[in-house]
């Protein structure tokens, strides 16, 4: 077996002419090199180096003949070792993105852009499902990382942190300009029109789960398949939506939706980082996970 140790003490005693040098640059003892260049002679059988009064000299028939093979081979190494630090403190690649349109919007779209004028070299694959086929992606290795809503209990993927919290609130337009200023019982809101995200994502079913426990059942007149549209058929009438208010903030305060004070609050969500089990953390996907 080829012991690449013997074979850099070789080098290095060639490079300086001297066991004394080679010693000081490999930062080990002068007996230990010496004993390193004897072990290597006996495993090759011939003679590596004249030892004369000037230091230590390749020898024609042993030392000449494989110094030049043994440099080269000691570069390419050194070049894979570097290749993989690279990788490890260079931002490169391509980063796969998993998350909602609105979490997308939201939530990441400044952190992303950020991300690009301080690591231009590195790209974005940006894959848009629901939480549930976010956390498929990531257990069949097509994602490296996913931005989900909470709250999700899901064993094969690793979450790491909350990055962001949604309030969800009932927001509506001026058709229910009656209820602006007013204290409405969330009971009360089966009697009107409701707009409601799909049943198959995360803040649906957290909703859902926290009215049943107040014994409450809230039927959607009208699903929608994503915020944006909520809040444009709420601020044209047709509903009262619910939605985060994170998300519907630019229609509050411009006067196109008003919140619809609902009492009690439904609870605080949030969106969470997820990661695959089990996959090392590349440098890149590290830097930008650090930024929330």
């Amino acid at each position: 077996m080829v012991n690449l140790e013997l074979y850099r003490v070789f080098y290095t005693v060639a490079k300086f002419g001297s066991s004394t040098r080679a010693a000081e640059e490999l930062f080990i003892s002068q007996p230990a090199v010496s004993q390193a260049i004897k072990q290597l002679e006996n495993q090759l059988g011939t003679t590596l180096f004249n030892r004369t009064h000037m230091g230590m000299e390749l020898s024609t028939q042993g030392g000449k003949l494989i110094f030049k093979q043994v440099e080269e081979a000691l570069r390419l190494l050194d070049d894979a070792e570097s290749k993989l630090l690279e990788l490890k403190t260079t931002a490169t690649g391509t980063i796969r993105v998993g998350a909602t349109d609105a979490i997308f919007s939201h939530i990441l779209a400044d952190k992303i852009v950020a991300y690009n004028a301080k690591y231009p070299a590195v790209k974005f694959e940006l894959l848009t499902g629901t939480t549930p086929e976010t956390l498929e992606q990531l257990k069949e290795g097509k994602c490296d990382v996913g931005f989900i809503n909470l709250p999700v209990d899901d064993k094969d993927v690793n979450f790491t942190g909350t990055v962001a919290h949604l309030s969800d609130v009932f927001v509506a337009g001026g058709k229910f300009e009656h209820l602006k200023g007013k204290k409405v019982n969330l009971a009360d809101l089966q009697g009107y029109p409701l707009l409601m995200i799909e049943s198959n994502t995360i803040a649906r079913r957290a909703l859902s789960a926290y009215t049943q426990t107040l014994g409450i059942q809230l039927h959607p007149d009208i699903e929608v398949e994503n915020w944006d549209l909520m809040m444009k058929f709420a601020s044209s009438g047709m509903g009262i939506g619910c939605v985060p208010r994170e998300y519907a903030a630019p229609l509050l305060e411009s006067g196109e939706l008003f919140e619809v004070d609902v009492v009690p609050h439904l609870p605080v969500r949030g969106v969470g980082i997820a990661l695959p089990k089990s996959t090392p953390v590349q440098y890149a996907l590290k830097e930008f996970i650090s930024m929330f």
